[in-house]
């Protein structure tokens, strides 16, 4: 039997007309892709993720200030944050100044009195522009306001992007209606009303505390007006764009709305139809925005949270955020980009979460405390102009992993597949030991689990490897291992057998080996120092001539940068100049040390 809830009691329906959509077919990810098309052209609410304009972000590295300081965030600390960067040589190009920067006010929280717990998510917007800290009155920071703050750290930093954070509701208890900045946008007190598919899944303490406080929440004829000003502000202010938290809120607020469908597709157009207008490039990033509602109306925004958050202090939870992002990115990666949310340079299971970002194809962004950096880690994901080396698609789990569990079962490691321009890339984790899912009892003692857990990585674990392997592929393929250092000739259904301990993870460079000339086989593998190697191959080509045969690569980066040659070619070139380079006969790694800045350069090898 099949129940919909609207949540409002004066919409109530005796039948639904279309309630399941079934689709079959022989390869998952082609499946879900075309399923995704069919539904959204059909339904014409949201829009599959290649309809839609990527924010330009994401290709670069990334520093958001919740974890780093919370609510108690203001200009002098991400100054020093800034400087922090720079001093290790790794500076973000793109800042979010999460939640702390608003101006709010709680009306249940009294001076020399204890917090109640639960009332510091009734807090409310009080005004669209910034709190007293980032004001002159109150900033240590030299600025008289945000504008000035703004400026002065893209001028000094080099930040190309600064987004700020708010909630879709304004902030996490809505907006306080007594405010007269807020009166004209019609706010009143609700209280949500939570499913009993919520309730009986699994309870959360915002929702349960804003049942008991309530949610200034803004009519809908007016949350157009006030997302308007609110960005128009932001803009004037030399804000990029924004991230939206708590959207999944609203699906508890729909009594006298028209039920939750109708008022979440209220908010979420108001919201793209005002970051289009007073953002370029689509900026906008969807947090808290799981609910069926908000994903299948999501005719823009094409980036979203796939996750619960990163919890720095919580040591069972890194590896369930690895696992569910890729599982959830199976549909999410077809309608955004997923974002795999933030996490520590220096932490126990920052190379964990490095490489999941790195061959997730989502942005790279580090929440550090000033000072508390590991350099080795980011220079393994983000080259020295700031730009990062992103793969194609969404991260998802490979074939033969999605009908395990990477998580409890004992025995399976986690395997994510990636397409770069000319390669595939597989990232192997162990997830086993480390935690359980919510609401699932361990089967066993979590000390039984072994110590390591093994398993086999092939190159048909890249799916559509033969779009970018190009018409003189072999069949063969070069698999490169980031840790090891480590490179293998296989077949595309060879396999090499992996070996991981609980929070550990490789990373394999996948190239499609292509002959060229004389029966010369060759593959580029790209910059061998970063997680996503084959993430620097922009293009390559073979030629003859007089001299003989000739593969030009376009590559960016610099550091080692290598490729699969069955032979030594004769001479290197690196933009028209002659190049040393170093040939393993062993094995058949060809390694070219490149130098100077990350533009796009061409290397050529001649046989």
């Amino acid at each position: 039997m099949l129940f919909n809830f609207s949540g409002d009691a004066n919409v109530q329906i005796s039948q639904i007309l279309e309630p399941v959509f079934i689709n079959s077919g022989d390869n998952p990810f082609e499946l879900i892709k075309n399923s995704i098309k069919i539904l959204g052209k059909h339904k014409g609410t949201f829009s599959h993720i290649e309809n839609k304009k990527i924010p330009a972000h994401l290709d670069w590295f990334g520093w958001c200030t919740w974890d780093a300081f919370y609510t108690e965030v203001n200009p002098q600390v991400i100054k020093q944050g800034l400087q922090s960067f720079s001093d290790g040589g790794c500076s973000p190009k793109f800042l979010i100044i999460d939640d702390g920067w608003q101006d709010t006010f709680n009306e249940f929280r009294k001076e020399g009195e204890p917090l109640v717990e639960g009332t510091q998510f009734a807090t409310r917007l009080v005004d669209i522009k910034e709190n007293s800290k980032f004001k002159s009155s109150g900033s240590d920071a030299g600025c008289n306001d945000l504008h000035e703050f703004i400026d002065m750290i893209k001028e000094k930093y080099g930040l190309k992007y600064v987004y700020v954070w708010h909630a879709l509701t304004g902030y996490w208890g809505g907006v306080l209606p007594s405010s007269e900045a807020m009166k004209k946008y019609n706010p009143k007190i609700v209280y949500p009303v939570q499913s009993p598919g919520n309730i009986g899944n699994m309870r959360d303490v915002i929702p349960d505390s804003l049942e008991e406080y309530g949610v200034g929440i803004i009519d809908p004829q007016k949350i157009f007006d006030f997302y308007n000003d609110l960005h128009s502000y932001l803009s004037s202010c030399g804000v990029d764009g924004v991230k939206v938290d708590a959207q999944n809120l609203i699906e508890t607020l729909g009594s006298g709305y028209g039920g939750r469908v109708s008022l979440t597709r209220q908010y979420q157009q108001a919201l793209e139809q005002s970051t289009s207008r007073n953002f370029k490039d689509n900026n906008l990033i969807c947090c808290m925005s799981h609910n069926s509602d908000s994903i299948y109306s999501s005719k823009k925004s094409a980036v979203a949270r796939a996750s619960e958050d990163f919890m720095p202090r919580e040591p069972t939870f890194q590896t369930l955020h690895v696992a569910s992002v890729a599982f959830n990115s199976l549909l999410l990666g077809e309608i955004v980009v997923p974002d795999w949310d933030m996490f520590h340079s220096k932490h126990d299971t920052a190379e964990f979460h490095g490489v999941a970002r790195a061959i997730g194809g989502c942005a790279v962004y580090v929440s550090d405390k000033p000072g508390n950096h590991d350099f080795e880690i980011l220079r393994r994901l983000v080259l020295p102009d700031g730009s990062i080396l992103r793969a194609r698609h969404a991260g998802r789990p490979t074939r033969d992993c999605l009908f395990r569990d990477p998580v409890m079962d004992g025995k399976s490691l986690l395997k994510i597949w990636n397409l770069n321009k000319l390669s595939g890339v597989v990232g192997v984790f162990n997830c086993q030991g480390a935690g359980n899912w919510p609401l699932e009892q361990a089967t066993k003692d979590m000390a039984t689990t072994p110590s390591s857990i093994s398993g086999k990585v092939s190159p048909c674990d890249v799916e559509f490897l033969e779009e970018v392997a190009g018409e003189n592929w072999n069949g063969d393929c070069a698999v490169y291992a980031f840790n090891s250092g480590s490179l293998s000739k296989l077949p595309n259904n060879g396999h090499i057998n992996v070996s991981l301990a609980t929070l550990k993870c490789e990373t394999y460079t996948i190239s499609p080996i292509r002959v060229f000339g004389h029966d010369i086989h060759f593959a580029p593998i790209g910059l061998l120092d970063m997680y996503n190697s084959g993430g620097a191959v922009e293009a390559m080509d073979g030629k003859m001539n007089l001299s003989g045969c000739i593969i030009e690569i376009k590559g960016r980066g610099c550091g080692r940068f290598g490729a699969y040659s069955s032979s030594k070619p004769r001479s290197c070139m690196v933009d028209m100049k002659e190049h040393e380079f170093i040939y393993n006969a062993e094995n058949g790694l060809l390694t070219v040390d490149l130098q100077g800045d990350c533009n796009l350069r061409s290397i050529e090898f001649v046989y």
